[in-house]
């Protein structure tokens, strides 16, 4: 599933190609948005702009309207030039939005609803989403207290429970973890402030220095390869993701992994730098 950086990114190129820019045709072959398509036309229509909140997507259309998107596991917003041969099979497409510059194409995206700003508040899954951890004014004492507050919680699934810090996943939350020498199976409960400052702050750093890159013309939500090391190297630029078993960068010891939490995603951790206490 694309994590909160890789929308950001999309969000942030969809916006520097729409932005200001006049919808001069708007396909779909969701009915739920050809229904309003059908009732308000899309085209005519100025996109103001498009953002990321978390691992959702907004675009925001003249007249009140706003594209709500999430990517889900499959999906992805590429954009090409009027005429450019599109790098997914056509029956993949769920979305085109045209304008005269570009043609924003929608692969696989399971889900896509119009709102307005009243509907959008009322939108379970939406309503409940916590800070965005990549939000410009980010409050990090509003966070800490936010994972201070689920203390039930496994420390690795608190990292990716949306309501508490919106934007991290999977492959975060180990990085994370590591990163602050705590293993990711210990209770909230259990850390001391500092140990919860550093989640926080630790996970906005890592976000924010996988931000930085700029985008091209194309966006496909679903790639980049994260780093957190900060090693060039490409083969070094995660402590312990997808590491199974694989010396610790640190210490040495070999990585471990399991599932977690009801969703059962997959977890790295070092069992030296991340004693389970």
């Amino acid at each position: 599933m694309p994590e909160g950086d890789t929308i950001f990114r999309a969000a942030r190129t969809l916006n520097t190609a729409l932005a200001g820019q006049v919808v001069t045709g708007f396909e779909s072959k969701l009915p739920k948005l050809l229904r309003v398509d059908f009732d308000s036309p899309i085209a005519g229509r100025t996109i103001e702009k498009v953002e990321a909140h978390g691992k959702w997507i907004l675009m925001h259309f003249s007249g009140g309207l706003i594209l709500l998107t999430h990517m889900l596991m499959s999906g992805s917003w590429h954009i090409y030039r009027p005429g450019e041969k599109w790098q997914r099979h056509s029956g993949d497409v769920r979305i085109v939005i045209k304008t005269e510059r570009f043609w924003a194409v929608a692969f696989k995206v399971p889900i896509a609803e119009f709102h307005t700003s009243n509907t959008l508040r009322r939108r379970e899954g939406f309503r409940e989403l916590g800070q965005d951890v990549l939000t410009a004014d980010f409050d990090s004492g509003r966070s800490v207290e936010a994972l201070r507050s689920r203390g039930e919680l496994e420390a690795g699934v608190a990292l990716l429970t949306q309501s508490i810090m919106a934007g991290l996943g999977n492959v975060f939350k180990s990085e994370v973890c590591f990163a602050c020498g705590i293993n990711p199976f210990r209770r909230v409960a259990s850390l001391r402030d500092e140990e919860i400052a550093c989640l926080v702050s630790t996970g906005r750093k890592f976000m924010l220095a996988n931000v930085t890159a700029t985008s091209g013309d194309q966006v496909i939500s679903y790639a980049g390869a994260r780093r957190t090391t900060g090693r060039a190297n490409n083969e070094e630029r995660l402590w312990v993701y997808g590491r199974r078993n694989g010396p610790c960068r640190k210490c040495g010891m070999l990585i471990q992994s399991r599932k977690q939490g009801i969703d059962a995603r997959t977890t790295f951790w070092c069992p030296q730098c991340q004693p389970l206490r």
